[in-house]
């Protein structure tokens, strides 16, 4: 990773951070650098317990750059998500990575403040519209919607989906058979 002659103050942040999430993890998340990219992040949030996410296992990535902890990292699902508060493309529409950000957050605050907006949405920022009118109007069919991302979030956990829950690898026997019904 970083030696001491290229450890910005972001690089030298973000092992603290790293070490801090590897010493006291958080409950339902997990995070950490790419090997090959200390700015790059992957990362795991496990849909909280007694919600429609419950069971799933959702993929991030978490993009800093060399003005962190000043300025907030890009977030974004590489699994498919359906929720109000999430775009099309992954991205999640959340105060504390926009305009409420403050250098006193770090990747775990982060990545829990992310598994809590799954159980809180915000409906009046929609960043999907029918996720947030479905929230809204018809839970019923959103946690029926929410169900099926969850079920697909453990095919992608597994690695047989790529990112965006689009295309997959070759099924195993118990998939085929899965498929099949």
């Amino acid at each position: 990773m970083a030696t001491t002659s290229s450890a910005t103050p972001a690089r030298r942040r973000l092992l603290r951070d790293f070490k801090k999430l590897q010493e006291d993890p958080p409950t339902g998340v997990s995070g950490a650098p790419n090997e090959a990219n200390l700015l790059s992040w992957n990362c795991i949030i496990f849909g909280p317990q007694g919600t429609p996410f419950e069971d799933g296992t959702f993929k991030l990535v978490m993009d800093f750059s060399e003005d962190y902890p000043n300025k907030p990292p890009k977030v974004r699902f590489l699994s498919r998500m359906f929720h109000p508060n999430v775009y099309a493309d992954g991205s999640i529409c959340l105060d504390l990575l926009n305009s409420r950000w403050s250098p006193s957050y770090d990747v775990a605050s982060i990545l829990t403040s992310i598994q809590s907006l799954l159980d809180a949405p915000n409906p009046n920022s929609p960043a999907n519209s029918l996720a947030a009118q479905l929230y809204s109007a018809d839970r019923r069919e959103y946690e029926k919607r929410v169900s099926a991302i969850v079920e697909e979030s453990w095919l992608d956990a597994d690695g047989h989906t790529q990112a965006g829950g689009a295309g997959s690898k070759e099924p195993t026997a118990g998939e085929e058979s899965q498929e099949e019904n």
